[in-house]
């Protein structure tokens, strides 16, 4: 059957022959069920074309016949007649209003003929009620489209993460979400920049678009001035720290526990520099600090696969390999392509003697360490800091 008699078939109420909620004429009723005879049958032949008249004979003998309201409004529809569909579609949910694909319908032939006000009601109206996956996507593109073009971003961005929840690697639902972010971003920083140019917030906001572009000499002194004027603002002494535990400069790197150390005292639940300062005791050697560190973080944040890879990594140097292989399992659940903890995986499996899980873990390691990389070269050409998409590179070994 082909696509477009698939998706119209969705829509015909089950029978034609349920007796409007007005009293036909008696001598009228014979030729009513005569019609709604020929209706049924030319719609199971899928011949449209004499459907159509029958049914506009039986509106006219029985206007208030839901049935044949609604299916004589989808086969105008369909044939690409929308504005003559409309007031069909119209009287069948004012007759019944809990129509709701037929609403989503009407809501589509009105965005056709550019009524975008009635369509954006019924379209809104419609979508949170369908459950037939094909048109709820439809009819969500066409609201998605409707908020775009009136600036709408907040609720074409809603509509957008309801359908990628069903569709997580629709890359044109990907691009969209992507696109609405970016300029719900825009717009939030161009009004802020005007409400408020000299706030902290400014600043931070500068400081991390800076840090995305790897302009980082000027972004640190974003995140310093934004501290100046008010150093609690959520965020700012760990973004900071991390900017200066990943410099070149070792001086500005000796700088970053104080900014980590800084952060829990402004807020004690920052699971990511309670982590950083797990990863900086580890890496002095300081393996009772990290341990404690790396302990907290995960209370704090139990689904963090960071947290739970790093937790291992120092259980591993404790020769507690019980626990660690735990850790690292867990991590590989939360997060499939921690790549790192597949690593560490393979090596324990291999010291227990599981080699078949072993491989299966180094084929794990390989797959994801490539995605990353590709990842990285991508983002390079943009020039973005892979580290603000969440790819930092750790250590396997």
């Amino acid at each position: 059957m082909p696509a477009k008699s698939k998706l119209l078939t969705l829509f015909f109420l089950p029978a034609l022959s349920i007796l409007s909620l007005c009293q036909t004429q008696p001598g009228n009723q014979d030729q009513v069920n005569f019609h709604s005879r020929m209706a049924q049958q030319y719609l199971q032949e899928r011949r449209p074309d004499l459907a159509i008249p029958e049914l506009q004979k039986l509106i006219a003998l029985d206007p208030g016949n839901i049935d044949a309201r609604a299916n004589l409004g989808v086969l105008l529809f369909f044939r690409g007649s929308y504005s003559e569909a409309i007031p069909q579609l119209r009287a069948a949910i004012q007759l019944k209003p809990n129509l709701w694909k037929i609403r989503g319908l009407l809501g589509l032939a009105e965005d056709k003929v550019g009524d975008g006000n009635a369509s954006r009601e019924d379209l809104e109206a419609a979508f949170p009620h369908l459950d037939q996956k094909t048109f709820q996507e439809e009819v969500g593109e066409a609201l998605i489209d409707n908020y775009t073009a009136t600036e709408d971003l907040e609720k074409a961005a809603a509509v957008v993460s309801t359908l990628l929840a069903s569709r997580p690697t629709d890359v044109s639902l990907l691009y969209m979400a992507y696109r609405l972010s970016s300029d719900l971003a825009g717009k939030a920083m161009l009004t802020l920049a005007m409400t408020a140019p000299n706030s902290a917030e400014m600043h931070h906001v500068m400081a991390r678009e800076l840090a995305r572009h790897g302009d980082n000499t000027p972004a640190i002194a974003n995140y310093r001035e934004a501290i100046k004027i008010d150093p609690r603002v959520p965020g700012l002494h760990s973004e900071l720290g991390d900017l200066l535990y990943h410099s070149d400069d070792n001086g500005l790197k000796a700088q970053a526990e104080d900014e980590f150390k800084i952060a829990l005292a402004v807020n004690p639940r920052d699971e990511h520099a309670q982590l950083m300062l797990g990863e900086i005791a580890e890496a002095r050697g300081d393996l009772k600090s990290a341990y404690a560190d790396y302990s907290r973080a995960l209370e704090l944040q139990p689904n963090d696969s960071d947290a739970c890879t790093d937790l291992g990594k120092a259980l591993v140097v404790m020769n507690r390999h019980k626990e660690a292989l735990q850790m690292f399992e867990r991590a590989v659940q939360i997060d499939p392509t921690d790549y790192v903890a597949h690593y560490r995986l393979s090596t324990l499996y291999r010291e227990a003697g599981n080699e078949s899980a072993a491989k299966q873990q180094v084929a794990e390691y390989l797959k994801y360490k490539q995605m990353k990389e590709k990842l990285e070269k991508i983002f390079q050409d943009m020039r973005v800091l892979p580290g603000q998409y969440e790819a930092d590179d750790k250590d396997e070994k």
